[in-house]
């Protein structure tokens, strides 16, 4: 059952870009949502009234926190779990009426936003504009809105014009997460905006490096990756795991066929077999002990104990994780302090 949280003035109930999975109603005391508006860059503070709920679209939507939930003044909130809060609203029309009306209030701004950045462009195309609110998070180091944008593009737009731009930065802002943690790190060059300068791509080896130097054009097996990992941010995982399988058993270009095995085991774990997990990632870490995704696959080792209810064995993957990676603004090292601090509970 939900029970009653107290938060004192000063602390932060969520980061932006944190996992989203409770959803909260205010019920005394004062809080800010902060976020970075689209359209300015301005910095935007929205105030939280006591019984009114916030952190709804993300746990909903399984997306990470778009806003850092601030204190301002001690504060008592209640945390739903996603099931408790779906009993809870179907049990009480008002809530349900309070949301689409705060939902369509958010919508309307965000369509103003949108709209004014698409005749920002030189042809009013939504396709466009989607890749360049994907670039702008990109630009601010806004890494986890970034994938989830290029994301999105990918799924509305698999054969878009600018798809395979969209999947290069969609790489870049998910290495730049794993590597520095959101707002961190030094700010990528999208794609686009490189090629316009004359350059290659934007973060070093973040993004793959063009076929024959041509600046745009992709090897066959790129493109299967990229194929692939679209696959993925659609959720249609097996498809992904099968494609990722047929550029490793082709083993053509090493980059690509290490990242496609980390992916694989990914994959394993997206579909819930978490002994294949297990097994996979062991073989990877043998293989490769400098895989650039090691911090990761040992946490989703550490997680696919966790799912098997072997917390011991969970524990012990998030500790090395956390003697491996010691900088604790490390997304690897949050996300194993996190899991581990659950696990401990």
């Amino acid at each position: 059952m939900p029970k009653p949280l107290q938060y004192r003035a000063g602390s932060v109930i969520y980061f932006q870009g944190d996992v989203a999975d409770k959803i909260y109603i205010l019920q005394s005391g004062k809080i800010s949502l902060n976020y970075q508006d689209i359209e300015t860059g301005q910095d935007i503070h929205d105030s939280v009234q006591a019984g009114e709920f916030f952190g709804v679209k993300s746990a909903l939507g399984r997306y990470p926190r778009e806003e850092t939930a601030l204190v301002l003044q001690d504060a008592t909130v209640i945390a739903f779990t996603v099931s408790e809060f779906e009993q809870f609203a179907i049990s009480n029309s008002r809530i349900i009426l309070k949301m689409l009306k705060v939902f369509s209030n958010q919508l309307r701004r965000i369509h103003k936003q949108v709209s004014n950045l698409m005749q920002n462009e030189e042809q009013q195309n939504p396709e466009q504009g989607l890749f360049r609110i994907g670039e702008y998070y990109l630009k601010n180091r806004q890494y986890a809105q970034a994938k989830y944008v290029f994301g999105r593009y990918l799924t509305y737009y698999p054969a878009g014009k600018l798809a395979m731009q969209a999947a290069k930065n969609l790489e870049i802002a998910e290495s730049s997460l794993a590597r520095y943690g959101e707002g961190k790190g030094p700010a990528p060059i999208p794609e686009s905006e490189s090629r316009a300068a004359g350059g290659g791509a934007g973060t070093g080896s973040a993004a793959p490096a063009a076929a024959g130097g041509s600046g745009s054009a992709l090897s066959g097996v790129a493109k299967a990756y990229y194929d692939a990992v679209s696959l993925l941010t659609q959720e249609k995982i097996p498809q992904a795991f099968s494609m990722f399988k047929k550029i490793v058993e082709m083993n053509q270009e090493p980059e690509y066929v290490a990242k496609s095995i980390y992916e694989l085991g990914r994959c394993l774990y997206l579909m819930g077999k978490y002994d294949e997990c297990i097994k996979h990632f062991t073989a990877m870490i043998s293989t490769y002990p400098r895989h650039p995704e090691l911090s990761n696959a040992l946490y989703f080792m550490g997680q696919s104990y966790e799912k098997k209810g072997d917390k011991d064995r969970a524990s012990t993957f998030y500790k090395k994780i956390l003697a491996m990676v010691p900088d604790e603004d490390d997304a690897a090292h949050i996300k194993a302090k996190k899991a581990l601090k659950l696990l401990e509970a």
